[in-house]
């Protein structure tokens, strides 16, 4: 039979360079890989057979074996799961057929923790080469008479080509290093299954293939872990270690949880479940694709890792198994997306996430805050894709805000609203330092206002969704008038006396003129309550859309006219004053068009926009500064 060489991906060469190089303080994670990937070959073949009942009836027990072979120094993991046919051999273990690979190959070249994140990334079966210079695969997919090896040591290419395997399933058999002969040894193995796989619910059988062939014969296979269903026993007899190993079996992580919950609800419907929150966020979380890590089993039999009925989007991070007794085993995909049971768990896991959420964010403020600032964002996505939960999920919301260098909550800012003040005020953005140093918070700082600094793009999104929290109604800083007159913590008297002999005639001249000569270009010129530093700053008309949100659709092609904004002037500024008392000389408009320009562009560039013609502005530039009027 003949074979064909062919090579790595880029990536996995580099990969593999990588993991050979040793990265990894705990080498022997790679056993409890090669087992979790054994375990859902046997959970995708047990979901196949469930309407295919010939593709498993030769061989109905599912089984994870270890052999030994202590002359032969090597290790061999086998399993009679699904199995895999020559393009699936190329496509699994050649490439790395997922998205954002330039992002993980980066992390884990600058990575001190790469155990993480070669599971975070699902290319465990990568982390053989930790312990051996070769790795041989022979696999037969169920239901195919063909079987196929496919070898490599790891050095950028592999070799692929047909096998007589008899059986279905998988088996890889490692090539250990010299300095790796205790991954062949009995107890070594049966530790390590104990430690990181006992709670895997198929038989894990270990045999060692004896120097002494007479004895091999009559030995027997011996079952190395409990091989039961961790979320079906009660919680008193799972100790944190397990739940822990757990975790990391089917998040494929090595983080700790953040938060964990095993449960079972009986009534109407029955189910029960183990739910996990990880401890850091997986480096695909806001990819288009990004899906949950919850797998859906129907009596202990799994289904499918990919119902998104089973679990909102904005808990994606969510990672653990539901078992259900009232769905139909042979339930077909096409029936879950439509299911009304699979509605009424998708509302009651919501609403018990949220629920333990709550409680941690109520009892232990501190470390609520670690997971704000790991899935604050998504979580945030809730509040437009599910508005029956907006109440609950804005009380769960943290922000930044100008007068706090921590978190709040909405509750604590409302506790701190001014006398006479009506509005949750806010700003957006997409940089947080930019956005505390805009103009439009200016007399907000001087009244000492507290206003929300929102630098997430969700924000943006939900903001036009929800109205208002606890009867206050959210109002942009950037966005119509301040209204700051009608709150309470005011002006100084020197302020209210200034107010008061300010020459509106003058102001009012200059105003009429900024309007006339900035024509089509600015919907409206106004006297600014907002500004107490800046002369001049843009603000959306009440009505017209947010300017960052604007900004953000117009980047995604979903806007294409950009909107008239209101130029407000800050008539205490000395620039302005100045301008003011030169109106009413004679020449004195004339000599004030390119100031007006410039300070419309000013504003533009204050919003992080460039001046609408570069060259026009640098010719205004000069020649206001040739004048010397400034």
């Amino acid at each position: 039979m003949s074979e064909e060489q062919l090579s790595f991906q880029a990536e996995v060469s580099r990969l593999l360079d990588i993991v050979a190089h040793s990265l990894y303080s705990n080498k022997e994670i790679f056993l409890r890989e090669l087992i979790s990937n054994a375990s859902d070959a046997c959970d995708k073949l047990r979901y196949l057979a469930l309407t295919n009942g010939d593709l498993m009836k030769d061989d109905p027990d599912f089984r994870i074996d270890l052999e030994v072979n202590p002359d032969a120094k090597t290790l061999t993991i086998s399993d009679n799961g699904i199995g895999m046919n020559r393009e699936e051999l190329i496509d699994n273990l050649g490439t790395i057929a997922r998205s954002g690979t330039s992002a993980f190959m980066s992390q884990m070249e600058n990575s001190k923790d790469g155990n993480n994140l070669i599971g975070q990334f699902g290319v465990g079966f990568y982390s053989a080469y930790m312990v051996s210079d070769k790795v041989s695969v022979i696999s037969r997919k169920a239901g195919e008479e063909q079987g196929w090896k496919w070898d490599s040591d790891g050095k950028g290419a592999f070799t692929i080509g047909e096998t007589d395997k008899q059986t279905r399933g998988t088996s890889i058999t490692l090539h250990l290093k010299e300095d790796q002969g205790e991954f062949g040894e009995e107890l070594r193995l049966r530790n390590i299954i104990k430690t990181y796989s006992d709670h895997i619910p198929i038989p894990i059988r270990f045999k060692a293939v004896k120097k002494d062939e007479d004895k091999e014969a009559g030995e027997e296979w011996a079952t190395l872990n409990s091989a039961s269903a961790i979320w079906t026993r009660s919680k008193s007899e799972v100790t944190d270690e397990q739940y822990k190993e757990f975790y990391h079996h089917v998040a494929h992580a090595y983080d700790d949880p953040w938060l964990q919950e095993h449960f079972r609800v009986e009534g109407v419907h029955e189910y029960s479940g183990l739910l996990f929150i990880p401890g850091s966020k997986p480096f695909d979380l806001f990819h288009p694709e990004r899906k949950h890590g919850v797998k859906l089993y129907v009596r202990r039999v799994f289904i499918t890792d990919d119902c998104q009925e089973l679990i909102p989007p904005y808990l994606r991070f969510l990672k653990g198994v539901i078992d259900t007794e009232d769905l139909p085993l042979n339930i077909s995909r096409e029936m879950l997306q439509d299911n009304p049971l699979l509605r009424k768990i998708r509302s009651g896991i919501t609403k018990r996430v949220l629920g333990l959420l709550e409680k941690k964010a109520e009892k232990e403020a501190e470390e609520y805050i670690k997971f704000w600032e790991q899935f604050g964002p998504v979580l945030k996505e809730g509040l437009y894709e599910d508005l029956a939960q907006k109440d609950d999920l804005l009380k769960l919301c943290r922000f930044r805000s100008i007068k706090s260098d921590g978190w709040i909550s909405l509750a604590d800012y409302i506790a701190g609203m001014k006398e006479g003040q009506e509005h949750i005020y806010y700003i957006s953005g997409e940089d947080e330092k930019a956005l505390r140093r805009s103009p439009q918070i200016e007399g907000f700082k001087a009244k000492d206002i507290d206003v929300l600094v929102l630098f997430d793009p969700v924000d943006e999104f939900w903001m036009t969704t929800i109205t208002d929290f606890e009867g206050k109604s959210f109002k942009s800083v950037t966005r119509g008038g301040a209204d700051l007159g009608k709150i309470s913590g005011a002006k100084s008297d020197e302020d209210k006396a200034e107010s008061k002999d300010e020459n509106k005639d003058e102001l009012g001249a200059l105003l009429g003129f900024m309007k006339l000569t900035l024509e089509g270009e600015v919907k409206d010129v106004r006297s600014s309550e907002r500004l107490t530093d800046s002369a001049v700053c843009l603000v959306a008309d009440d009505g017209d859309m947010d300017i960052h949100l604007e900004r953000i659709l117009r980047s995604h092609k979903q806007v294409d006219q950009i909107s008239k904004r209101v130029l407000e002037i800050n008539p205490k500024h000395a620039l302005v004053k100045q301008l003011s008392s030169l109106i009413k000389k004679d020449g004195g408009a004339s000599e004030l068009e390119d100031v007006a320009w410039l300070l419309l562009d000013q504003a533009r560039i204050l919003e992080g926009q460039a001046p609408a013609d570069a060259a026009t502005f640098a010719q205004r530039m000069s020649r206001v500064m040739g004048k010397g009027l400034i």
